[in-house]
C-alpha cells in the first residue's frame, strides 16, 4: 500500500509540473507588431559635463551617440541635474521597414518627442511612451549617472 502511495505522488508531482510548462508554453504570444529587435549588448560610459557632449550639459539636452550593431545609437536625454534617460534608435516595431542603402536609422529627436521617421509614429522623449497610433514603448538602457560619469547598458 505504501508503494502505491509513493507512486500516486511521484506520478501527481509530475503532472503538476507538466501542466505548469504547458500552461506557461500557452500563455507566450507572437509579436504581433513586427519583428523582435536586437540591439546587442551595449555598454557605454561617458562624461555628461565634458565639452565633448555639450548638448548633455542642461537639463533637457540630448544627442545621438553611437553604438555598435546591430544596435542604430542611442538617443540620451537629460531629465534632471541627476537622471538620464537613453533609447535605442531602433524602432520598436518594424524595425527593418523602410531601410535602404543610407542605413535604417529612422528614429530622430523632434523635441520633446522621437519621430519614428517611416512610419510616422511619436514617442515622448520623457519616457520612451508611445503616441497613437504606435504602441509599444522605445527600447530603453539603464542609465547609472554617479555625479561624474554617466554609464548606459542593457
Amino acid at each position: 500500500m505504501r508503494n502505491f502511495r509513493n507512486t500516486i505522488e511521484r506520478i501527481s508531482k509530475a503532472g503538476f509540473w507538466f501542466i505548469l510548462i504547458l500552461l506557461s508554453l500557452i500563455s507566450c504570444k507572437d509579436d504581433k507588431d513586427g519583428d523582435q529587435v536586437d540591439v546587442g549588448y551595449v555598454n557605454i560610459t561617458i562624461n555628461p559635463n565634458s565639452t565633448q557632449y555639450l548638448e548633455l550639459n542642461t537639463v533637457g539636452g540630448w544627442l545621438y551617440l553611437t553604438a555598435s550593431a546591430p544596435s542604430r545609437g542611442i538617443i540620451v536625454y537629460r531629465m534632471t541635474q541627476d537622471q538620464f534617460n537613453a533609447f535605442d534608435r531602433t524602432p520598436p516595431t518594424n524595425s527593418n521597414d523602410c531601410c535602404n542603402q543610407s542605413g535604417c536609422t529612422r528614429l530622430i529627436v523632434d523635441y520633446p518627442y522621437v519621430t519614428d521617421t517611416c512610419a510616422s509614429y511619436n514617442y515622448l522623449i520623457l519616457d520612451g511612451s508611445p503616441l497613437a497610433p504606435a504602441t509599444k514603448m522605445l527600447i530603453q538602457y539603464r542609465t547609472f549617472y554617479d555625479g561624474n560619469l554617466l554609464q548606459i547598458t542593457n
